[in-house]
């Protein structure tokens, strides 16, 4: 593969990842317009649930097939399939439609996140790829940042459907370059070598793990919808380790957990997924909910975070080739995260905006420095034959790790904010409050501006100590890591190469091999 050829399908890969990662951030802009014309505020959550869950059941399926079959085909078919779905969800005429698209949108993201990583490792060697992997994981920052700007430009001078539509002219330049400059891979696999009763038991397991822990939004943990569908994700997950330890291709191969590589890098993938997203989420309350600032624009709010997340991460990729115990840059970012989400757990009423910026920039580097060496640690450590599914298996515990932490987080805050409220206001005053001290109506603008300024200051000192907790479990679990990170066993980066390519440093086995 000449170096020309190489530059350009690393930029139809790089596109793919973008168009991809731009598709989390964008939408949500757009939402309450969505919401008022298609009517359907009951199904708000869904547009974002939908996508998540089909997303997360494929990319451990897409990344196992990737391995036996070659990446191209899956790459393609992800960004075809991507194409056509942004395109549907644009013609939507209901939320159901929205919905549905949204989920098939997910498939085909899936996919897509699964095999960009992958196609990096087959097309570079470790110490190259080490240095891109930093900065394709910046791209996930700058899609956080111009995701929301984009789809509020969008919707306030086109119509909410462009959100959807911008997707199809990068997605047509993505396919075109991967097309004609990714080369295919030979494979003697064929359609039996597929595990589809692994598939099947897996997406059995975390649909319902998914949807159980979307939905604690607006349900109790205790509620039988929720413990209903754990029990059910639970049976299936107990047949899915059954089936995968009977199969010889299995789509999760369990020995994987034997490789302390591995096993610490998905764990800490896990706990960054919780201690990232819970920050993400939460940012915006902390700006316009404790220190009263407007926001016209929500999505500009976490842009300290990313860009110290960008940064790190093409700093970590440079460094992870010239430091020989790589693991304590791990470290060195965990204890960062930690500090940060400590600092943020500190914010009051009275708090400078300044040093808010300052915490999410601490936050942003400690992430940022996990994503792309945890990532490419893994991938030298086993066999290139696993390649896709150690790769899209560190997504996978990240998405699942963002996803509990949204709902544990999220169940703190609903649990004590509105008993915090209703305790800090003095009795006579108590009938201030909008709906018994809900803290949804409370939120409202419009509301907002009919409260006297003795319950508005005691509302946003009720929430800043809830976000105090929340920050703080975050912090704890971001701690986990630190300790995570000093068990990583390095495996030399210039050990594995990509397909074709000759070694250039005698490398420890790695596993598979």
């Amino acid at each position: 593969m000449t170096r020309n050829a190489r530059i350009l399908a690393t930029v139809g890969v790089a596109l793919a990842l973008f168009l991809a990662a731009l598709d989390q951030t964008i939408v949500g802009t757009a939402l309450p317009r969505i919401v008022a014309e298609l009517n359907g505020l009951d199904y708000f959550a869904w547009v974002a649930t939908a996508y998540l869950v089909t997303s997360t059941v494929l990319t451990p399926i897409a990344g196992k097939l990737g391995d036996l079959f070659g990446r191209k085909p899956f790459l393609l078919a992800g960004m075809i399939g991507f194409v056509v779905a942004s395109a549907l969800c644009g013609q939507a005429q209901n939320m159901a439609e929205l919905i549905a698209f949204r989920a098939l949108q997910g498939i085909f993201g899936g996919v897509l996140f699964a095999s960009v990583f992958a196609t990096i490792g087959d097309l570079y060697s470790p110490a190259q790829r080490a240095r891109l992997q930093g900065v394709f994981a910046g791209i996930f920052g700058i899609a956080s940042v111009v995701g929301p700007v984009i789809g509020g430009y969008l919707t306030d001078n086109l119509t909410w459907r462009w959100v959807f539509y911008v997707n199809v002219p990068v997605g047509i330049a993505a396919i075109v370059a991967v097309f004609l400059t990714l080369p295919s891979v030979r494979h003697a696999a064929s359609w039996r070598d597929i595990d589809f009763a692994g598939a099947f038991t897996l997406a059995g397991t975390l649909v319902p793990l998914l949807i159980a822990l979307s939905i604690t939004r607006d349900h109790d943990f205790t509620s039988p919808e929720v413990l209903g569908l754990l029990l059910v994700a639970a049976v299936f997950g107990a047949i899915f380790f059954i089936v995968e330890r009977r199969t010889d291709h299995p789509v999760v191969p369990f020995d994987l957990w034997k490789n302390p590589t591995f096993s610490v890098s998905t764990a800490i993938g896990f706990l960054l997924g919780f201690a990232m997203f819970g920050a993400i989420l939460f940012v915006g309350l902390v700006y316009q909910g404790v220190l009263g600032m407007p926001a016209t624009n929500s999505g500009l709010l976490i842009t300290p975070l990313m860009a110290g997340l960008i940064v790190s991460s093409i700093i970590t990729g440079q460094l992870m080739v010239r430091i020989r115990r790589y693991r304590y840059i791990g470290t060195v970012g965990a204890v960062i995260l930690t500090i940060g989400l400590y600092l943020l757990a500190q914010v009051t009423v009275g708090t400078s905006e300044i040093e808010v910026v300052r915490d999410l920039v601490l936050i942003g580097l400690g992430v940022g420095v996990g994503m792309p060496l945890y990532l490419n640690a893994t991938q030298s450590a086993v066999d290139q034959r696993y390649l896709g599914v150690v790769s899209s298996q560190i997504q996978f515990w990240r998405n699942i790790g963002s996803t509990v932490g949204v709902a544990i987080l999220g169940a703190v805050l609903s649990h004590e904010l509105t008993q915090r409220i209703v305790a800090s206001i003095p009795p006579q005053l108590v009938g201030a409050l909008p709906a018994n001290g809900n803290a949804q109506a409370i939120f409202d603008p419009a509301v907002m501006q009919r409260i006297p300024a003795p319950v508005l200051v005691a509302i946003r000192s009720a929430l800043a100590s809830s976000l105090h907790d929340i920050f703080l479990i975050a912090a704890v679990v971001a701690s986990f890591s630190v300790v995570l990170s000093l068990f990583l066993q390095e495996v030399p980066l210039r050990g594995h190469t990509a397909r074709g390519r000759q070694p250039e440093v005698e490398a420890a086995p790695a596993f598979g091999d």
